[in-house]
Parts: C-alpha cells; structure tokens; sequence
C-alpha cells in the first residue's frame, strides 16, 4: 500500500513537472509570434494615423496588437510617469513616460520618452516638462508586461508629483492623472531616431524572459520529469528484488 501511494504521488508529480514544461513551450511560441509581427510592422513602418489608432478598442488578437503610428498633438502638463525596476545593459534604471493628446483623438496616450539610469541612492530623476505642439511617431503597442496587480499600491506619488509604478495598468494611471477620457490601451513607444527623450529601443519583450529562455526552462521541467520517473523506477526494482530474495 505504501508503494503504491508513493507511485502515485511520484506520478502526479512527473505530469506536474511535464506540463510545465509544455507551459514554458507555449510561452515561448507566443513570444516567437510577438516578435515576428513587431518585427514586420517595424520594418515596413507603414504608418497609421494616431489619433485614430488610439481610440480603437485593443485588438482581440496579439497579431494586431502593433501598428505604426504617426500624428501631431501636444503633452499634457501632468507629472512624468515612471516604470521602476528597468534594466538596460545590466544597469538599474526607470522608463520613462508622459501622457500626449494627440490632436483629434479622445483619448490621451503614454508616450515612452526612454529609459534613465538609476543613481546608487535610487534618487529619481526630475523629469522636465515638454510643452508644444509636436509630431510624434512611432510603434503602438501594449504596454510592458503587468505582472501581479498589486491595486492602488502599485502607484507611489513622488515629492515632485512624478508617478512611480511597479507596473503599468494605463486605467490606474489614468486614474491617478485623473484624466476625464481616460488613456488608450495601448503605450506609444517613439521611433528612437527621433530627437526627443532618452535612450531607447523598439524591444517587444524588454523586461521579460525571451523565448529562448522559455525552451531552456521547458527541457528542464522535462528532464526533471524524466529524472523522477528513472529514480522512481529504479527504487521501485531495488525494492522488488529485496521482497523477492
């Protein structure tokens, strides 16, 4: 009975580590179809106007969660929003943000102005304002990887009034900013040859695993499943044996 028990627990425990690998498998191939269709949309930039873009619902489908965009508009003299925690070349830093009306559009959108080095005090920087009316361009898409909502906690209001996020949810935001219309779905992230902001890129999957990384983990998940079905039935024989002498 007790064999037996221990078989079962060794195999729910062999379908646990399987599944996980196949759940790692399946991030990968979405990440894979995430940088492909980024990877298109950026390269052809064949741009959509913005105003019109941003107050489309957000694509049901991640294929079409990217577009090209381009409009004129103005930033709102609200304070900066910054993305704790972003890393760029193995150093600490924040992204940075501002919300821009674009003309003719409802709604506001987060325009990602780069990312900013963090001093070894993690004093954050004093964004200045952006005032004008001035074109923008770049690739909407959604915003970084949320992660685990942590509700009003996730949002710190700074000395200056700056919004320090653990994560960005563009209804909190919005929120927090207490714009009327709310914010697009999406986040503007601008063309990086563009002369206006701090060091950035067009990376989709900047602060989360790569695929590559995904398929690393999955052949670990399997070859602990295989591990412990070998072990499982090597004790298992070793235990028979013993019986049967």
């Amino acid at each position: 009975m007790k064999r037996g028990l221990l078989w079962v627990l060794a195999l729910v425990c062999v379908a646990g580590f399987v599944r996980l690998g196949f759940w790692q498998l399946d991030r990968a191939r979405y990440k894979d179809a995430l940088l492909a269709h980024s990877g298109q949309v950026v390269a052809a930039r064949k741009a959509e106007p913005l105003a019109a873009a941003i107050d489309a619902p957000m694509p049901a489908s991640d294929d079409n969660a990217y577009a090209w965009t381009t409009g004129s508009g103005h930033f709102l003299p609200l304070p900066a929003v910054l993305l704790d925690n972003q890393s760029r070349n193995g150093r600490s830093g924040v992204r940075v943000y501002r919300a821009f009306q674009p003309d003719g559009a409802k709604h506001a959108t987060l325009v990602e102005l780069g990312w900013r080095e963090l001093p070894a005090d993690r004093k954050l920087p004093v964004e200045p304002p952006l005032d004008g009316a001035m074109r923008v361009e770049g690739l909407l898409a959604p915003p970084p990887s949320a992660g685990i909502s942590l509700g009003s906690g996730a949002i710190e209001r700074q000395p200056d009034g700056a919004l320090l996020l653990m994560r960005l949810d563009p209804s909190q935001v919005a929120q927090a900013l207490a714009l009327p219309n709310g914010l697009a779905p999406r986040v503007l992230r601008l063309d990086p040859a563009l002369k206006l902001g701090y060091a950035r890129d067009l990376d989709v999957l900047s602060g989360t695993l790569p695929p590559g990384q995904h398929r690393g983990y999955a052949v670990q998940w399997f070859a602990m499943a295989a591990g412990l079905l070998i072990a499982s039935l090597i004790v298992s024989r070793r235990k028979s044996d013993k019986k049967d002498s």
